[in-house]
């Protein structure tokens, strides 16, 4: 899809971050038809979550499995052809060249989209550095996406701060889905790479990822409503 084929209200993707199947019922029936796009990541999915990607599916809801898959390229590409039965819309998979490449042959002609993590936003250069790595941020995140494009994956998972120079270096042929994203007076919490929702859209972000600033909020729709307000505001629609 297109940035111009997507609607302001199916750009936010709330991130499902709770402990538990009936924690995440109860926070999606209070956000009800406000919110269209949903994450789940590890601590849901672990806690037995995964049959929710089916439930909301067969709702018209799009389902992102954030799982983050690293192995061998065959473990990957089985591991792929599972998740993507389940329903869902995206699935992460990190940057590295084998595992992209056996979750690319996993998805086969299937509708799910394989979105590659480049650098976690939680990272900076001196995490990467005391990690092994000689490149910082920026140049690993435009190495990978590179490798990402050749390998024919969908989507690239990056923060607000790479959007940019991604969108110069990969056009309109990929999504760029961010995380890290904090509405104005929201806290940072581990995040390092961080904007705006209204920033990350203008830079060029196709989807951004919601977690803490709705769910742990006294009111998670208004959040939620007041967010793709601001992403419509900076659409100019």
């Amino acid at each position: 899809m297109t940035p111009a084929e997507i609607a302001a209200k199916d750009r936010l993707i709330v991130a499902l971050d709770l402990p538990s199947l009936d924690a995440a019922e109860a926070m999606i029936a209070r956000l009800g038809d406000s919110v269209t796009f949903y994450k789940i990541g590890y601590q849901l999915a672990y806690a037995g979550g995964l049959p929710l990607i089916g439930k909301l599916a067969d709702k018209g809801k799009k389902v992102f499995a954030d799982l983050k898959l690293h192995d061998i390229g065959n473990t990957v590409m089985r591991g792929v052809e599972s998740v993507a039965k389940l329903g869902a819309s995206f699935l992460t998979v990190h940057a590295y060249p084998q595992t992209m490449k056996g979750a690319v042959e996993g998805r086969g002609h299937a509708s799910l989209k394989i979105l590659a993590v480049t650098v976690l936003t939680s990272y900076n250069d001196d995490d990467l550095h005391a990690a092994g790595y000689r490149l910082g941020v920026s140049e690993l995140v435009e190495a990978r996406a590179q490798q990402a494009q050749v390998l024919g994956v969908d989507g690239l998972v990056c923060s607000p701060e790479e959007v940019g120079a991604l969108r110069k270096l990969v056009g309109h042929q990929m999504n760029l889905v961010t995380p890290g994203i904090r509405p104005a007076g929201a806290a940072s919490g581990d995040q390092k790479r961080i904007m705006t929702p209204g920033r990350a859209i203008a830079a060029g972000a196709d989807y951004l990822v919601v977690g803490r600033p709705v769910v742990e909020a006294a009111d998670p729709k208004a959040v939620a409503e007041a967010i793709q307000a601001e992403i419509a505001q900076a659409l100019g629609s």
